[in-house]
């Protein structure tokens, strides 16, 4: 959505200690498909806290849906996410940072609320050198109101191959799909109320 509004986009994505690496491949794909200026990976270790079936493999992703906020938010993350970006954007000069965090269909995090994305943006513009310059940067959220089904259609639209994305919160090391997280569900859910094929590989070759 960004490339098609004009945008050079600069990918940023964090190696941060999760569950498994095949998102980070899968992000390297996209990035390269999509015409990113760059495509860059920070390493951090949330895994040292814990505290998520993400980042802690003592704790399982579970494979129903669960009451409140589930074991699979990881503390802090999206807030950790977004310094990192505001800090390459500063360098950078952009004037914007896009996140695709969503606030329809998802599992209730609380760092992927409006509030919250209008909350760092407000921080970002008290905290850098650039907008106490004159020179202030948006967080734009395109997707964080959109229904699953209404984001696989956009992104359909836009000629986005589906089949170099993972979603799945325990993926195999081959990027195949669990079929049973609450990642798994959103992203079935989704492609079917879109009546686009869903090209996700899964493990079970009952989900297919």
């Amino acid at each position: 959505m960004a490339v098609a509004d004009g945008w050079e986009c600069h990918a940023l994505s964090v190696d941060y200690g999760q569950r498994h690496r095949a998102e980070l491949d899968a992000a390297r794909r996209v990035a390269s498909a999509l015409g990113a200026v760059e495509h860059r990976v920070v390493r951090i270790d949330l895994g040292i806290f814990g505290g998520s079936a993400l980042t802690d493999p003592a704790i399982e992703v579970p494979r129903t849906p669960s009451e409140g906020i589930p074991v699979t938010y990881v503390p802090a993350r999206n807030t950790i996410f977004l310094a990192l970006a505001l800090a390459h954007a500063e360098v950078c000069e952009a004037s914007a940072i896009f996140t695709g965090v969503n606030a329809v269909d998802y599992s209730g995090y609380p760092d992927c609320r409006p509030e919250f994305v209008a909350a760092f943006e407000r921080l970002a513009n008290v905290a850098t050198k650039r907008a106490v310059e004159g020179a202030p940067i948006e967080i734009l959220a395109p997707i964080i109101e959109l229904g699953k089904g209404e984001i696989v259609r956009r992104g359909h639209a836009l000629g986005v191959d589906f089949a170099l994305t993972v979603s799945c919160y325990n993926a195999d090391a081959a990027g195949r799909a669990c079929g049973e997280c609450d990642a798994c569900r959103f992203r079935r859910a989704g492609f079917a109320e879109a009546g686009i094929p869903d090209p996700t590989r899964y493990r079970g070759n009952d989900l297919k």
